[in-house]
Order: structure tokens, then sequence, then C-alpha cells
């Protein structure tokens, strides 16, 4: 026997430590382990989303004539026990690429060792490991437009191949516990429907369409312009490789030079997502300690009422307040907004990024280490490739931009769905007396943008040293 620990690839196809697994002359006992470790930084909507894709991944084992086997503890503990129980020769996984995860994966190797069982790791979840491309100094890319352009020359595996009912062993597993069985209580927000199934048809949706006005249509949270894959990726239910041969498929198809740009474009942004990984796997300190030091602290203010207004969508920013909300409701929002909230954040509110951060953990289903560090810390002007300290956006001249109609405020902040796009957007520009008139219920402007602004650049010159 072999046994493959599935961690953030819950899917048998186009993974490619399975294939492995399956392709020795041993049948594959499929595992996963409920480690109390990891689920010490999870939260409820993100363990509901993990809880129903393990379920999913179960059946589609079982369809195999084989099951998932599910358990809880310490892994460094658990995987050994089930290999032992198992007589199985080797463990296989896929690298993940957080200090938490390197960090358990040594004391597992380690463990595995004293077994006398043999331990293998692949790269899966990305399409090039940390270190393959790199500058002609250094060990990462701390700039993105060079690491992209490395990323899209290089070619790209074939998905891998998936296994079928005689690669598995026939073993049967207990029930998956619950949500309360593991000390969450219930999510606030809907948990998104994360299985293979429901992937491979958001990405069949995808590229038969909106792909090819992605790169127009994109920045706006009205429409359906993003592919809204992030929690598949996040767990693992669609391959990377599976993925990018349906972009190139969609590319194949492409009837004008326009539409080939627009799937690039979203290519693109795949590669955001693994510049960050490498990112990451060079510097976990990340998570907690600025990327890019400044000569003095960066003097962020201690304001508790100001980030509990900013978490509860209560702001008086109507953009940033509908995208504090869509992320309650849904444990997700769209992407421009993301960057939105998290400039109101740092350059508005003057809070330190790591509140922001801690909060996106919290709540959205597919919370990444590595993309949300690097988000957060690029809106913050600290990360790799950060956004420069003394361009702050502007929330009510991005919302008039890329939300004209204020669709996207109105869906999801009900008090001000009689207001006129005018009176949203001009929110900050209107009298109490105004405001009382058209939404008595929403909240005035917690802060002036304009001042707050110019805080902002001054807080930053300062922390550069070039200001007393």
């Amino acid at each position: 026997m072999n046994v493959f620990w599935h961690r953030r690839d819950l899917r048998p196809a186009d993974n490619r430590g399975l294939a492995r697994a399956a392709a020795a002359d041993e049948r594959v006992v499929p595992l996963f382990v409920l480690d109390p470790t990891v689920l010490d930084h999870a939260s409820p909507v993100r363990v509901a989303t993990l809880l129903a894709a393990l379920a999913d991944l179960r059946s589609q084992y079982r369809e195999r004539g084989s099951d998932l086997l599910v358990v809880r503890g310490e892994a460094s503990a658990a995987v050994p026990e089930v290999a032992s129980e198992y007589d199985a020769k080797r463990v296989v996984w896929n690298e993940d690429y957080s200090g938490l995860a390197r960090e358990r994966d040594r004391a597992i190797r380690a463990a595995l060792e004293d077994a006398d069982i043999a331990a293998e790791s692949l790269h899966d979840a990305i399409h090039h490991e940390p270190g393959s491309i790199t500058p002609n100094q250094g060990d990462h890319y701390s700039v993105f437009s060079y690491f992209w352009k490395k990323w899209r020359d290089r070619d790209k595996r074939e998905p891998a191949a998936e296994p079928d009912a005689d690669d598995l062993a026939a073993v049967s597993g207990d029930p998956i516990p619950t949500l309360s069985d593991l000390g969450f209580d219930e999510p606030e927000a809907t948990p998104p429907t994360v299985t293979t199934a429901a992937a491979r048809e958001r990405v069949a949706d995808f590229c038969s369409g909106p792909i090819y006005d992605y790169a127009e249509r994109r920045d706006f949270p009205a429409e359906s312009g993003t592919s809204r894959l992030s929690p598949q990726l996040k767990w693992g239910t669609i391959g990377p490789r599976e993925l990018y041969a349906a972009t190139e498929r969609a590319a194949d198809r492409a009837e004008s030079d326009d539409d080939r740009e627009s799937v690039r474009e979203f290519q693109r942004q795949l590669a955001w997502r693994e510049f960050y990984a490498h990112v990451l796997a060079f510097n976990p300190e990340t998570v907690t300690e600025d990327f890019s030091g400044y000569e003095n602290e960066i003097e962020w203010r201690d304001d508790p009422d100001a980030l509990a207004a900013w978490q509860a969508g209560e702001t008086g920013c109507p953009i940033v307040d509908a995208g504090m909300r869509q992320l309650r409701s849904e444990g997700w929002m769209h992407n421009r907004v993301r960057m939105l909230v998290a400039s109101f954040l740092t350059k508005d509110l003057l809070l330190d990024w790591r509140a922001g951060y801690d909060w996106f953990r919290r709540t959205l289903a597919d919370h990444d280490t590595a993309n949300d560090v690097g988000g957060w810390q690029w809106a913050a002007s600290t990360g790799t490739d950060a956004q420069p300290y003394f361009r702050v956006f502007n929330p009510m001249k991005q919302a008039r931009e890329y939300d004209p109609d204020a669709e996207y405020v109105r869906e999801y902040v009900p008090e001000l769905a009689d207001a006129s796009p005018a009176e949203i957007h001009g929110w900050h520009e209107l009298s109490d007396a105004e405001r009382e008139q058209v939404a008595p219920d929403y909240p005035a402007p917690i802060v002036d943008h304009a001042t707050r602004r110019e805080q902002a650049i001054a807080m930053f010159e300062r922390a550069r040293g070039e200001e007393s």
C-alpha cells in the first residue's frame, strides 16, 4: 500500500501527488487529516467549505470502490499511524508553501523516518515551483512584471492522470466530523459550493464567453466578469494544469486578437497567484512582518471603533461598506473591491494591514495565506511590487468608475436602495440633512478622504525618514 495525504488538493483528477502514488505497483489509501494545529488558524466559513469539499471528494472515491479516510489529530502522529495500520511503504503528498505547512512537513518526515516509511512530496498547486523562476541575483523576483514574462513563456505540464478503481485500496472511513464536532459555530456567510463538479462547470461557463471580456470587464463588481474560481483553487477542487489547459483551448477558439489578449490577462492573474506563492516560500515571516522595511516604524493608528466600523460595513463609504457586507454574507469579495477596502483600511483609517489580513483570514472562504499577505502588503505599500505610498485609492472616484449605476452598492447596502447613483457616489458631499432625507439609516462618513490621504502620505514620509 501507499498512502496519499490530501491537503489543499481535494480532487482525484490532475493531482500530481496522487498520480505518483498510484503509478507505483501499490494500491493507494486516500487520507485527510483534521489537524488541530491547522484548525487553530481556521474559521467557521472555511471549515464549513472544507467539510463540504471533503464530502464531495469522499463520494468520488466511493464511486471508484474506495473511500477517503478522514482522521483527527496532529498530522505528525496521525499520518504515520494510518500508514502503519495499512502496512504502507510510502506516504506521498503535495507541497504547501507557508511556514506552518513547512514546519508540519518537517515533523512528519521525521516521524515517518522513525517508522521506516518512505516520504515523498511533489509540487502540484502551482505550475513552477519556488526557485524555478529566479532573477540573475537572488532566489525570487520581488517585481511581478519580470516574473510574469518568464512564467508566461515557460512550458506548462499536462494535467496529471486520474487514478481508476484498480489503483485504489478498498478501505472504509468513519463519518466526517461536523462543524460542532470540531468546535466551530455555523458561519455567518453562506459557504460557496466547492466541489470538482462545480469547479468544472464554472470553468466551462467562464471559458465559453466571459473570459473574452475579462480584460475589459473584470473590474466591475456588479457584473459577472470574473471567474469566481478562487475558492476552488484555494481548496484544490480543480487542478492548475486542468484550468490552464481550458484557458489555452479558449485562446485557440478566440475570434480576435482582443479576445486572445483577454485570455492572456486571465492567465496573468493566475501568474500573480504563483508569484505570491514564491514570495511566501522564501519569506514566511511576511505573514506578520513587512516585506519592505522603512527607516522608521509606520505610525499605524490604534482605533478599535474604526476597525469595527470597517468590519461591519458601517464606514459611510458606500463602495467599501458594500464590499465588507458582501464578505460577511458570501465569504467572498470582488477583487477590485478587495483592493479598495484594503486601501481604505490602511490609507484612510490608517490602521495596520495586519488587522485587515486577520479579518480576511477569518471571513474569506478562499483565504490563501500567500495571496492575502501579498495583497494586503501591496495595498499597505509594505510589500513586494507594492503600490507606491503616495498613490492612495480614492474610493468615491473608484466607485463612479467601476460601479457607475451603483448596482453593486445597492445590492449589498439596502439602506441606499432608493438613493440615486449621484447621491450614493456623492454621499460624502451631502449635508447631514440631505443624508437624513436620502437614507436615514446609513451612517455619515467616519473619515474625510482628502484629509486622511494627506495624513497617510505624511505618515509614510516619516517612516521613510523624509519628514521630521
